[in-house]
């Protein structure tokens, strides 16, 4: 039994690799690990690569007569008396215990640790972590976690990690699973991905250092030096993967189709274009006959007219016997593209296709049909057009509306379904343009930068509860002059169950109390296609007066009467995101509101929120939704199609990202194609990073 035992215990230090299962690493095993995969740790490397999110500074060991009330803080000290333990409640246990470190007495209080008359032993001195709940002479601290310290053993500090944790993990067990990991990268060493000259000409830290000392820094110096290190990774990385992608797509040759009348498409549609869509419309023009593929981002504030833009490059392409897609990102966007499109197209003769994954079997086999053999012009859908059952008779031209919701991935399955295809993606989502042009640096850029004209300023207040009953008014006035509203509700996760069932009885409450005078309708993303059809009809068509609604309006609901638009919670919300909401009002003549309802966001909330209050300027709006979100997600879920950022802020290193992006590009002027050996590493991580999101544009 002890030889089993031996050689099983021998296989397990074989098997634990840094690219191996992490099941394998020691202290983890099998139930923990599934644990670890959910945190997108499936092997040690990539727990090192699970960065922590926060540190706490405990490099400063406290003397008891120095502490200060509400500080955290660390205390050397002696147990001078047993744990009293006390059951103050059912279920609920307090232990306090008496410390001493020579310049004074403190109450250590713990909750809910019973065992601690067994952990902690009079005559022996532990290292406390706890904040300061109380002062005087004998002050009052509660624990939060204690070291034992060895007879003589001077006290010291440190910097620890707080990393994002999963059910069943705890910090020390992600703490302990870093440290083997650390040793397993120490013991089958690494490699500088980048090249030494980089790496000086930057005055970056070395990799292995970097990795060290983000999870375990010895100082705030060294972990500075580690963070600017791995950020100069991330933004390279990125940099140089997007320059790469471009350099790949301009080589190819693309269809050539002829130019047409900008005027006369303008005369069909039944208004001009505005200076701003008429340069991306022209821009759009030129290079579908260029004979080079189109790789082209049209971005535009909300209701600046990127669909009409987009709609003219696809009558461009169909007149010359080409098919265009549009790709939207909801049914219910692309339903309406499909309804506004078709009497355009139908005017040059042109048929246009709805294709959508829920629509009934005989209408799908239709629209297929229609698709393959080209009789279908232009086919407007959603993730449906780039099923395996969508044959394309001749693509031409794809467009993806809402750019951020579709990754690389998706873009590129869509374009496959042609020869040489052009690719135009569209988004409402406006970043500061030096941003954009790094961001996207894989595609060419145009900025709608106007409004149509006529459009009213929409009048925005942010408020708190307090104003409860006078929004209820307000929604009840607009009901009574005949104009009608929306309340949005924010949602974690738009195919939760429980949170839609949430929001039904929301809606249901509101219909049968503040509003029960009132047309209620609810919309959200869990409901069947026919049904949403439904409720978007009725609210177009004037037959409900309040539309209450998850964030599936904020694209693909457009009704010119709605002068009211209610966000509950709105401090949940990016500010772009709310900028994107606040744009389903003001489509009319009549002049319209946005509400924005500080739930529970406090001060800090308020100051993110009068942001709105004061600009419509969605550029200036991303601006500041970048310096106030931080590090993190500007888009609210990962901008798809770019490899996440972990610790690089798109707002506050931008120095960085220019170093970075001016180092990419250099790079590439000495080795286009990465073939030189000092550049393998790069070459690995650049594909590793983008395979996920490119299969089939991997850079081997």
């Amino acid at each position: 039994t002890a030889g089993v035992l031996l050689h099983n215990r021998c296989r397990i230090m074989v098997q634990a690799r840094l690219d191996g299962d992490i099941r394998f690493l020691k202290g983890v095993g099998e139930k923990r690990s599934e644990a670890f995969k959910r945190l997108g740790a499936a092997t040690p490397r990539e727990l090192l690569g699970l960065y922590p999110r926060a540190y706490e500074d405990r490099t400063t060991v406290k003397k008891i007569s120095e502490l200060a009330l509400g500080e955290v803080s660390l205390v050397a000290a002696t147990v001078t008396a047993p744990v009293s333990t006390s059951y103050v409640r059912s279920g609920l246990t307090l232990s306090r215990v008496v410390v001493s470190d020579g310049t004074g007495l403190a109450r250590l209080v713990f909750f809910n640790q019973p065992y601690l008359n067994r952990a902690i032993k009079v005559g022996v001195r532990y290292l406390f972590w706890g904040k300061v709940n109380r002062t005087g002479a004998t002050p009052e601290l509660h624990p939060t976690d204690f070291t034992p310290l060895a007879e003589g053993e001077e006290p010291t500090g440190a910097i620890l990690p707080i990393y994002p944790l999963s059910s069943g993990l705890t910090r020390k067990a992600v703490a302990a699973a870093v440290a083997s990991s650390l040793e397993l990268l120490e013991r089958e060493g690494v490699t500088d991905p980048l090249p030494d000259g980089l790496v000086l000409e930057q005055r970056l830290a070395r990799y292995s250092f970097a990795i060290e000392n983000i999870h375990r820094p010895l100082s705030f110096e060294n972990l500075d030096l580690a963070r600017r290190r791995l950020i100069f990774d991330e933004l390279f990385y990125m940099s140089l993967g997007l320059i790469m992608l471009k350099g790949r797509r301009e080589g190819k040759a693309g269809r050539v189709f002829p130019k047409i009348s900008l005027s006369e498409f303008e005369q069909r549609l039944g208004f001009s274009f505005t200076a701003a869509q008429r340069r991306a419309a022209e821009d759009c023009a030129a290079d579908l006959c260029s004979g080079s593929i189109m790789n082209r981002l049209v971005q535009g504030d909300v209701g600046s007219g990127k669909t009409a833009v987009a709609a003219f490059a696809a009558v461009q392409c169909v007149l010359s016997g080409a098919q265009a897609a549009i790709m939207a990102p909801t049914e219910i966007l692309a339903r309406q593209h499909a309804v506004k499109l078709a009497p355009i197209f139908e005017s040059y003769g042109i048929k246009t296709v709805l294709l959508t994954g829920k629509m009934p079997a005989r209408a799908k086999r239709e629209a297929l049909a229609a698709v393959a053999d080209g009789s279908a012009g232009l086919v407007v859908g959603t993730h449906a057009v780039i099923s395996n059952s969508a044959e394309f008779a001749s693509l031409g031209l794809v467009v993806c509306d809402e750019q951020h919701r579709f990754g690389v991935r998706q873009r590129a399955a869509l374009s496959a379904k042609g020869r040489d295809t052009h690719m135009l993606v569209l988004s409402a989502t406006p970043i500061p343009r030096t941003l954009s042009l790094i961001m996207f640096g894989d595609l060419d850029l145009s900025v709608i930068d106007e409004r149509p004209p006529g459009r009213k300023p929409i009048k925005t207040y942010a408020v708190d509860e307090s104003y409860r009953s006078r929004i209820e008014e307000f929604v009840k006035k607009q009901a009574a002059e005949g104009h009608q509203s929306y309340i949005v509700c924010p949602m974690i996760d738009e195919n939760d169950e429980e949170e839609h069932r949430s929001v039904t009885a929301y809606a249901r409450s509101l219909a049968e109390g503040a509003y029960r005078e009132l047309r209620v309708g609810i919309l959200h993303g869990r409901l069947r296609p026919e049904q949403k059809e439904a409720v978007t009809t009725a609210f177009a068509s004037g037959e409900l007066d309040l539309l209450v609604s998850t964030t599936v309006v904020e694209v693909g609901v457009d009704n010119p009467n709605a002068t009211l638009m209610v966000i509950e919670s709105a401090e949940r919300f990016g500010l772009s995101q709310l900028h994107q909401l606040r744009g389903r009002v003001g489509r009319g003549d009549a002049e319209s509101f946005c509400i924005l309802v500080n739930s529970g966001g406090g001060s800090v909330g308020a100051e993110r929120l009068r942001v709105l209050c004061k600009s419509e300027d969605g550029f200036e709006i991303a601006r500041r939704d970048l310096e106030l979100r931080g590090p993190g997600d500007f888009f609210g879920s990962r901008q798809s199609g770019l490899p996440g950022l972990k610790l690089a802020s798109l707002a506050s290193d931008m120095e960085l990202l220019s170093s970075a992006t001016a180092a990419a590009k250099k790079l590439l002027c000495e080795d286009r194609e990465l073939t030189l050996e000092k550049h393998r590493g790069i070459k690995e991580k650049i594909a590793e990073i983008f395979d996920t999101e490119t299969k089939g544009n991997t850079f081997n």
